[in-house]
C-alpha cells in the first residue's frame, strides 16, 4: 500500500509547465474566475486549459523582457485573483522563484518582506502601486493592469519570447509563501518542487473516497489565492479534471453569490473568515450551497455553528465537512471528516471542532511534548505539539535560524498547544502564544459563538493578573448583556466584553483575527501568558 502511495507523491508535476501537461493530457476542466483575470481582462471569465497554458507562456515572456533571469526572486503583490497562480507559473517556467505576498499586508510589512526577497522584479497593481512606495525596494516593477510613473507596465514588455522551459531539481527552492502573520511579521516560507507538489499536490492528487474530486464535481476555491495552499490546490484538482474550477476572488456576496449561484459547486473550500460572512447567506431556500457535497476548511479554527449551517444547507444527503489542521511550513498534518450527526448536539463545552482528527495516513507523525523539557508527555496530556513530515518546508527567507531554532532533531515545533489521545486524535488546545492558565480560549470562543446566534466571531484574550477579555464581533456592535451573562455563567471568569463590527478587527489576507494589532486597538498590554518562542 505503501509503495502505492507514492507512486501518487511523485506524479510528474511541474509549476512551470503545469497547464502545459494538463492540456498534452487532455484535461478538458473549464476553469471560471468571478471575475476576469486583472493579467488578462479579456479573456474574459470563463477559459479553457489551452488558453491558460498560453497565458502562462507570454507572462513568462514578460518577466523575461523585464530582466527576471533563472535564480531571481519575483516578488508579486496585487489585490486577491487566482492569476495569482498564473504569474507563479509563468516565474517558474524561466527558472526564477516566484514569492506571492498578500496585498492585505501592511505597507511596512511589505517593505520589511520585500526587502529580505531582495528581488530582482515587483509584479503589483495600479492600485497598490498608489498607495505604497514599495517600488524602490525592486531594480524593476511591472504594473500589470494599466501604467504607473516610471514604472514598467504590460506594454512595455509585450510580444517578448520566454526562453527555455526550466524544470528546477526537486529539492531546489521553486516558490516563497508567507505565513498569516497573525502575531507580527509573516515569515516567508520557501517551498520545492518536492515538498509543495510532489508531496501536497501529488498526494491530494488522487481521487480518495469522499474527498477526491469526480469528472462531474464543480470544485470552487475562496482563499487567498497568495497562500501556497493555491498552488497544491490548483495542482491537484486540475490533475483528476472535474467538470469546472470556480476560483472566488473576493468574499463579498455582490460578486461571490452570483457567481456561486450561476454554477453551483459540488465540493467548496473556502477561508473560516468568508464561511463566517456566508453562513446567514446559506439559510433558506435557493442558496448557493445546494449542491454541495463536500466542504473543506484550512487556515483556522472553525466554530461549530458555522460547520452546522453549511452541512444543514444543501440537499445532499449525506454531506461532508474536512476540516484540515496544519501550516505553510508542512502543509496538511491532520484532517477529520465532520457529519451532521457529529455536529448535532450545541452549546455543550465538548470538543467538536477542536477535535482534529488524525495524522495524515503515511506523511505525517506527531508527539506532544512538555512546554519546558521538550520531553514527550503521556497520551492524554497537553503540550506543544510537534510533528515530522517530509512536506517540511526548506527554510525562511531571511530568517534562517529562526527555522532551525524551531527544529528538534527530526521534529518540528508547530507552536501549538493539544494533546493526542490513546487512539491517536489530536484535541486543539491553543497557539501557544495565545494559551491562557486553566482554559482553552479556542474552547470559550466556540461555546460562546454556539450559544449567541447573534455573535458573529468571540476573540479572547489573555492578560496576565486580569480576567480574560472576550472580543465579540456582531454585525451591528450591539450584544444583548442579558444574553452574554446567561452564555457565560458556566465559564472561567471573563471581563466584560468588547463589542466591535466585523470591520473593525485587524485581519490578515485569509481572515484570521491579528491578535497583536487587536491588542494594540484595544489599548491592552502586549504581554501574554505564552512565550511566543515557537511562532
Amino acid at each position: 500500500m505503501e509503495r502505492e502511495l507514492m507512486a501518487f507523491f511523485n506524479r510528474p508535476i511541474d509549476l512551470g509547465t503545469l497547464f502545459d501537461d494538463l492540456a498534452e493530457r487532455d484535461r478538458s476542466t473549464g476553469v471560471h474566475v468571478s471575475r476576469p483575470l486583472d493579467i488578462a481582462p479579456h479573456l474574459g471569465a470563463d477559459l479553457e486549459i489551452s488558453d491558460l497554458a498560453d497565458l502562462v507562456g507570454e507572462a513568462a515572456g514578460w518577466l523575461a523582457a523585464a530582466g527576471v533571469r533563472r535564480g531571481d526572486r519575483v516578488a508579486i503583490v496585487k489585490r486577491n485573483h487566482w492569476d495569482y497562480v498564473l504569474l507563479s507559473c509563468a516565474a517558474a517556467r524561466i527558472g526564477a522563484v516566484p514569492a506571492s505576498l498578500s496585498a492585505h499586508l501592511a505597507p511596512d510589512v511589505l517593505e520589511i518582506l520585500l526587502k529580505r526577497l531582495e528581488p530582482a522584479l515587483l509584479v503589483t497593481d495600479k492600485a497598490l502601486a498608489a498607495v505604497a512606495d514599495l517600488a524602490w525596494q525592486a531594480p524593476r516593477t511591472l504594473v500589470i493592469d494599466g501604467t504607473a510613473d516610471g514604472l514598467l507596465s504590460l506594454d512595455d514588455v509585450r510580444g517578448w519570447a520566454a526562453p527555455p522551459v526550466h524544470r528546477p531539481a526537486p529539492d531546489d527552492p521553486l516558490a516563497v509563501v508567507h505565513t498569516s502573520g497573525t502575531t507580527g511579521v509573516p515569515k516567508l516560507v520557501v517551498h520545492s518542487t518536492r515538498t509543495l507538489l510532489r508531496r501536497l499536490a501529488g498526494f491530494e492528487a488522487h481521487r480518495w473516497p469522499l474527498l477526491g474530486s469526480r469528472p462531474d464535481d464543480v470544485v470552487g476555491s475562496a482563499i487567498s489565492f497568495a497562500h501556497g495552499r493555491a498552488l497544491a490546490w490548483t495542482a491537484s484538482v486540475l490533475w483528476l479534471g472535474p467538470a469546472k474550477l470556480l476560483a472566488v476572488s473576493a468574499p463579498g456576496w455582490d460578486e461571490a453569490g452570483p457567481f456561486l449561484a450561476r454554477h453551483r459547486p459540488t465540493t467548496l473550500e473556502a477561508l473560516p473568515a468568508t464561511y463566517v460572512r456566508w453562513q446567514r447567506r446559506a439559510l433558506g431556500e435557493g442558496n448557493p450551497f445546494e449542491r454541495v457535497r463536500l466542504f473543506i476548511s484550512t487556515f483556522d479554527a472553525m466554530h461549530p455553528p458555522t460547520v452546522r449551517t453549511f452541512l444543514g444547507a444543501t440537499r445532499h444527503r449525506r454531506p461532508v465537512w474536512m476540516q484540515g489542521w496544519g501550516q505553510s511550513e508542512t502543509g496538511p498534518l491532520t484532517f477529520r471528516l465532520l457529519t451532521r450527526k457529529a455536529m448535532a448536539d450545541g452549546d455543550e463545552r465538548h470538543p467538536t471542532t477542536r477535535d482534529l482528527g488524525r495524522p495524515v495516513p503515511t506523511r505525517t507523525r506527531l508527539r506532544v511534548v512538555d512546554r519546558e523539557t521538550l520531553r514527550p508527555v503521556r497520551r492524554g496530556a497537553s503540550g506543544l505539539v510537534v510533528c515530522r513530515t517530509k512536506a517540511l518546508c526548506l527554510g525562511y527567507v531571511g530568517e534562517q535560524e529562526r527555522w532551525l531554532g524551531k527544529r528538534l532533531g527530526q521534529w518540528w515545533h508547530t507552536g501549538d498547544v493539544g494533546a493526542l489521545s490513546r487512539t491517536g486524535r489530536v484535541r486543539f488546545v491553543d497557539r501557544e502564544t495565545d494559551t491562557i492558565p486553566g482554559a482553552s480560549c479556542v474552547e470559550l470562543e466556540d461555546v460562546i459563538d454556539d450559544r449567541l446566534p447573534g455573535v458573529l466571531e468571540c476573540v479572547i484574550l489573555g492578560v496576565p493578573g486580569r480576567p480574560s477579555v472576550p472580543v465579540v464581533v456582531t454585525d451591528d456592535g450591539g450584544l444583548d448583556q442579558d444574553a452574554w451573562r446567561r452564555a457565560v455563567a458556566d465559564l472561567p471568569e471573563l471581563a466584560d466584553p468588547v463589542v466591535l463590527t466585523w470591520e473593525q478587527v485587524p485581519r490578515t489576507g485569509t481572515g484570521k483575527v491579528r491578535r497583536t494589532a487587536l491588542r494594540e486597538l484595544l489599548g491592552e498590554v502586549p504581554d501574554t501568558y505564552g512565550t511566543g518562542r515557537w511562532t
